[in-house]
């Protein structure tokens, strides 16, 4: 059975560096497969010979690794009240970054047209090789579309990679928080993992045995829309989404904010919430550590069913930081099987306004060095099409 060049390819990219004999002993590959595939990508400038190895006597054997500067790949993490916009390098490091304040309720035309312009001013001589871009809501991964969005007014089905198309390059578009789960758990190799993005609103992302799970419709995970456990569920509050009960109706920042203003105690945003919480205001305390347990009860069945590793938060309530995780953990340690939780950890990211960004990046890459794309992308360096290479 003949392994793909881009096989290969994605070795480096988990392994970092490798020698001809550790490719050949990683993949089973003969030596001459291995000469030969090395030397396609090195040819693309892919892989970069980075000086040599351990020596048994004889001359050093070359080491490679991934020419993470190549090109670069443009990235950005869309949120409900302003998005990140980065140049990223080949393995997910953000070189350049701006961070703007938009409304998502504005529609796609004016928040695009202020990414695409971030984007612009960002790029200096690179060649750009893909365009990752994150939104708050479902995503139908193979066409590129938010659908159905709960709080996206007049994103539904918006040919968001249609608008970055004068860039010539494949588009990715993807929900926020499972960019954000897969910049948690791939470089640290965590296979089975939650990752939480608390702000305005709520998103999950979930990453089990490696791979994003998506669901057949892009919305597996979306716990800030289901029904949240509390006392007086009898009479549920109103959501965002047009349902009532809603998880995110009760322990999202716009709600935190109603609920402040509720108690006398004036907020505009949740870095106002966030501040309060850190100047140690009872109120603003007691409402996020009771979002804590809200977001716990929601999560603790997922906790059971999946048995993940690591729950991970982010965000802008993230830096609320034992406030919140307290609650959390409460919750999850009480109403999760006590296998499930034997070793879970429940933790701050520690990526910061980089996380979204990061993931993104991965999953463009992702796709753009796949068995199925790769062709593509050796004809527009002018390269044999790696198919091509026996």
């Amino acid at each position: 059975m003949r392994t793909h060049v881009g096989e290969v390819l994605a070795l480096f990219r988990e392994h970092g560096e490798l020698s001809r004999t550790d490719v050949i002993e990683i993949s089973g590959l003969s030596r001459s497969t291995v000469n030969q595939r090395l030397a396609s990508l090195h040819s693309a400038g892919l892989i970069e010979e980075i000086g040599g190895g351990e020596s048994t006597g004889g001359r050093p054997s070359s080491r490679f690794a991934l020419n993470r500067r190549r090109a670069v790949l443009l990235t950005a993490d869309i949120g409900a009240t302003g998005f990140v916009a980065a140049v990223c390098d080949l393995g997910g490091t953000p070189l350049r970054h701006v961070s703007e304040l938009v409304d998502v309720w504005d529609g796609p035309h004016r928040v695009l047209g202020a990414v695409g312009a971030a984007l612009t001013e960002l790029l200096g001589d690179e060649e750009v090789w893909g365009i990752g871009i994150g939104v708050p809501g479902p995503v139908e991964f193979a066409a590129g579309r938010v659908v159905n969005p709960p709080i996206m007014t007049g994103w539904d089905r918006f040919d968001i990679v249609g608008w970055f198309a004068d860039y010539g390059v494949p588009v990715v578009v993807e929900n926020d928080a499972n960019s954000r789960a897969v910049a948690e758990a791939r470089p640290h190799r965590h296979d089975n993992l939650i990752s939480l993005k608390l702000g305005t609103g709520i998103g999950s992302g979930l990453v089990f045995n490696g791979q994003i799970i998506r669901g057949s419709e892009g919305a597996a995970g979306d716990i800030g829309h289901t029904r949240a456990a509390v006392p007086d569920a009898a009479n549920p509050l109103p959501c965002r989404c047009g349902n009532v009960g809603c998880v995110e109706a009760y322990a999202g920042g716009w709600a935190l904010i109603r609920d402040l203003e509720a108690a006398g105690v004036h907020v505009d945003n949740v870095a106002e919430v966030v501040s309060l919480v850190k100047l140690g205001n009872i109120e603003a305390v007691r409402l996020v550590r009771q979002a804590g347990r809200v977001l716990g009860d929601a999560v603790a069945d997922l906790v059971s069913i999946l048995n993940p590793e690591m729950i991970v938060v982010s965000g802008q309530l993230a830096d609320c930081d034992e406030v919140l995780l307290s609650g959390v953990r409460e919750r999850v340690y009480q109403r999760s099987q006590p296998l499930a939780t034997r070793n879970l950890a429940i933790r701050v990211s520690q990526l910061g306004e980089f996380a979204g960004v990061t993931g993104l990046a991965l999953i463009t890459a992702d796709q753009l060095f796949s068995t199925d794309r790769i062709d593509e992308l050796f004809e527009s360096l002018g390269e044999p099409p790696v198919s091509a290479v026996q």
